[in-house]
């Protein structure tokens, strides 16, 4: 009975220690949570048998399901470029085809893609150039800037609803939000009070019920937790469709992605490479350089 009792703790000192080791190395570089690694790490350090408790961590699950599968003919974007309000070219000069099945991370200043992304979502207009979506092809968008969603008083399950199928009950609304860890009363929360994650997490509960074949993200991981960013990372690696996304999580990226296009004043680099060859390469530098402003 000792002995069992000892490997069973020491099992829980096992998995305690994974996780903390997991979040010091995914977020030791991250600006916004250095803070929270350091501390893990010193916990990390001081470790004792006697005081670990079991793990409380809870994994959303987030599962994207296509309404139709995509034809070959997924996005052709031709010359496309987009300036600032003062004239100055965000990006010049794109061109790229989406191949069936490609994830691709763009890479560049942030106000950049998010030009691209909005150009293709049809919330603004490009300076120049053309693009064009393949019949099939179905997309859902997840912004960067989420404000303008939660604007309204009303409670998730009301606000989820503004985003689907109006003959849709409330047991499938619930459905979504349960799979975000909005339970029980916690999905009559009104918009207005929700964290920045708890938003996020909301955004994701509208984009899986959408059932799109054609998925954009801005910034996916920001504000989310650990839990959520490995089950949403998880997730978009098993994903049969097609990703446009840009992250700043390191880790994310590169399981991620299988294709880079970076985007620069004078031009692009478009790569399938894996992200740490693309960082490292002496090549993808040099070319770096000759496209910046």
């Amino acid at each position: 009975m000792v002995l069992k009792q000892r490997q069973t703790a020491n099992k829980k000192a096992e998995t305690k220690k994974k996780e903390l080791q997991e979040f010091v190395q995914r977020f030791s570089t991250n600006a916004s949570k250095s803070k929270q690694a350091t501390s893990r790490k010193k916990l990390l350090e001081k470790i004792n048998l006697d005081d670990i408790q079991a793990s409380s961590r809870r994994y959303p699950g987030i599962i994207w399901m296509q309404e139709r599968d995509a034809g070959n003919q997924l996005l052709k974007v031709e010359n496309l470029s987009a300036q600032d309000n003062d004239g100055n070219f965000l990006f010049k000069d794109v061109n790229f085809v989406v191949n069936k099945g490609d994830k691709i991370s763009f890479l560049g200043e942030s106000r950049a893609i998010t030009a691209l992304f909005e150009i293709l979502e049809g919330i603004s207009k490009p300076h120049t150039g053309e693009f064009e979506f393949g019949q099939t092809i179905t997309t859902s968008y997840l912004p960067s800037d989420n404000t303008e969603y939660f604007k309204s008083s009303e409670n998730l399950v009301d606000w989820l609803r503004n985003y689907t199928d109006g003959e849709k009950d409330e047991v499938y609304i619930r459905g979504f939000l349960g799979k975000m860890l909005f339970s029980g009363e916690e999905v009559m929360k009104k918009c207005s009070v929700l964290s920045g994650g708890e938003k996020m997490r909301c955004m994701l509960s509208k984009m899986m019920q959408g059932s799109a074949n054609f998925l954009m993200f801005n910034e996916p991981t920001n504000h989310l937790d650990l839990e959520s960013i490995t089950a949403l990372n998880d997730s978009l690696i098993d994903f049969k469709g097609t990703i446009l996304f840009t992250s700043h999580d390191h880790t994310f990226t590169h399981t991620t992605a299988t294709r880079f296009i970076e985007l620069a004043p004078k031009g692009m680099l478009d790569k399938v490479m894996s992200y740490d060859e693309y960082l490292k390469s002496p090549k993808v530098m040099e070319q770096k350089a000759a496209i910046q402003a």
